[in-house]
């Protein structure tokens, strides 16, 4: 295929090894008046073609408004075209008049209050459209002022006639000389027809949308397991009957549980997009694909848990419609991401394409997935309204302990006395206070489980603290095992065979040793 080189004849060079230059003026010299000669040449015709487009816009708005006037100097206008154009603001009076009365308004109006309307060019002192139009009238009006009065009127119109028609000639000859200046100008190529076609700038690709607040991490976290024990430390550890093995209560709410970091993670929530995404109707496979397209942050991690957070709690609030959208949008989504890197294109392909084993496996698993969000919703309604809430209740540790309740019968007495082995290195004054506070303490519980520790059966206070609030119950139990009103006792027999051993063992050991 021959190459065409016909685009370089039009390059103009101010270095042509072709020129002819004087021999006493040096090629230097000739070559940039010769560029210089180009340059104001370039311009020159630039200006020129500005000065052309300039003076036919002119012409356009002119010709118009001088056939509007000859109209109305006629008496040929309508009453609808002198109120839409520039003869609105006239008065009544002036609106019927016509011929050289007219004529003289319009010279007067033109030279009082002309119009600040004029072309828009860069020109200094530009002259304003109803400027020309006055420079007209008073031309034409020269011309027929020596005619008498009866002949004046037609003569006026005459040239309006004339000059109505010079005009378009006018312009006409105006626009043959622009195609000549613009084709001239087209010649030769310069620096400003020097265009951009493309460019191998790099341009970095968007970076990749977060994803959904509250989406798990594909690393799983470590699991932490602590538990918490409480032990209760009674007024006289002596008075039990084993003072090296204390039992120990545990309530069952959470005091020995395995707190696991998955129950603390916040579910997922829809962003507007994804909200928006999830209305879209079922089995509208080109709808989706398109919404995708547009919206590249409805496919990120996260986004499949959350529309299926929204499916139970809508389905959960009755939203059945709205519930089942869900469960079909974050199934297409999980499908795209199992599909790998262009999952998305090949999902779309096969579901709006038709594929006969493609769509009923789909459709399957939507209604099985949200058939198990309805079961799970059912579960969850049922769940709340039964009423379940969370309760303290005591429990021994060890099956052979006991729970015991010491209820004081009223305040200590003022001649308190101690007696039995072990009171004599203890302060009666002390121990007054002692007995005071859990006199004060057991009269601020309430008359119900007054009643149930007066009883003293585990099962009363139990029953008790079932009613109260977890907070309220986990003051009420700390306040009896301060004040010494619930004991922990061991029942059964106790082996102590082994103790008895030792100790005469260890009597042996001590008498050998004395001799």
């Amino acid at each position: 295929m021959p190459l065409n080189y016909s685009k370089w004849d039009q390059l103009e060079l101010s270095d042509d090894s072709d020129i002819e230059g004087h021999p006493n003026v040096d090629k230097r010299s000739l070559i940039r008046w010769k560029q210089r000669d180009i340059h104001e040449k370039r311009e020159a015709r630039k200006l020129r073609i500005a000065a052309l487009q300039a003076e036919i816009a002119c012409n356009n708005v002119l010709a118009p408004r001088l056939r509007r006037i000859r109209e109305r100097l006629a008496g040929e206008a309508n009453a609808d075209e002198t109120q839409t154009t520039e003869w609105a603001e006239d008065s009544e009076d002036v609106r019927s008049l016509s011929g050289l009365p007219l004529f003289q308004h319009l010279v007067e109006r033109f030279q009082t209050s002309p119009s600040p309307a004029k072309p828009p060019t860069n020109a200094k002192d530009q002259v304003t459209y109803d400027a020309m139009v006055l420079s007209l009238l008073l031309q034409i009006y020269d011309e027929t002022k020596a005619l008498p009065s009866d002949e004046q009127e037609k003569a006026i119109l005459s040239c309006l006639d004339r000059h109505i028609s010079q005009l378009p000639e006018h312009t006409k000859k105006l626009e043959k000389d622009l195609e000549a200046e613009i084709r001239e100008q087209k010649k030769h190529i310069t620096s400003e027809d020097i265009k951009e076609g493309w460019e191998s700038k790099y341009v970095p690709p968007k970076p990749a949308p977060p994803p959904i607040k509250g989406a798990p991490s594909e690393t799983p976290k470590k699991k932490t397991a602590t538990t918490t024990t409480t032990t209760y430390e009674v007024l006289n550890p002596g008075a039990s009957s084993s003072a090296s093995a204390q039992p120990v209560a545990s309530a069952s709410s959470a005091e020995t549980n395995a707190n696991e970091d998955d129950d603390d993670d916040e579910l997922p929530e829809l962003t507007p997009t994804l909200t928006q995404f999830s209305r879209l109707p079922l089995w509208d496979y080109e709808a989706s694909f398109s919404f995708i397209q547009q919206h590249r942050e409805v496919f990120v991690g996260g986004a499949s848990d959350a529309l299926l957070v929204a499916a139970f709690r809508a389905q959960v609030d009755g939203k059945a419609k709205y519930a089942k959208q869900c469960v079909h949008q974050s199934l297409l989504l999980q499908y795209c991401d199992k599909l790998g890197k262009d999952g998305v294109r090949l999902f779309f392909q096969k579901m709006i394409g038709g594929d006969k084993r493609a769509i009923p496996v789909f459709v399957k698993d939507v209604e099985d997935t949200y058939a198990h969000i309805v079961t799970r919703a059912k579960a969850a309604a049922s769940s709340s309204e039964s009423g379940h809430k969370e309760q303290i209740q005591l429990v021994p540790e060890n099956p052979n302990a006991t729970i015991s309740f010491n209820v004081p019968d009223g305040p200590p007495p003022d001649d308190l006395r101690l007696e039995g082995p072990g009171t004599e290195e203890l302060n009666i004054e002390e121990v007054r206070r002692a007995l005071t506070m859990r006199w004060q303490v057991f009269q601020s519980f309430p008359e119900p489980l007054k009643v149930a520790l007066k009883d003293g059966t585990l099962e009363a206070v139990n029953k008790v603290l079932a009613g109260m609030e977890v907070s309220e119950a986990e003051d009420v139990v700390s306040k009896l095992d301060m004040t010494g009103i619930m004991n922990f006792a061991e029942g059964g027999i106790r082996d102590e065979t082994a103790n008895v051993i030792e100790a005469a063992e260890a009597d042996g050991d001590g008498d050998g040793g004395g001799d």
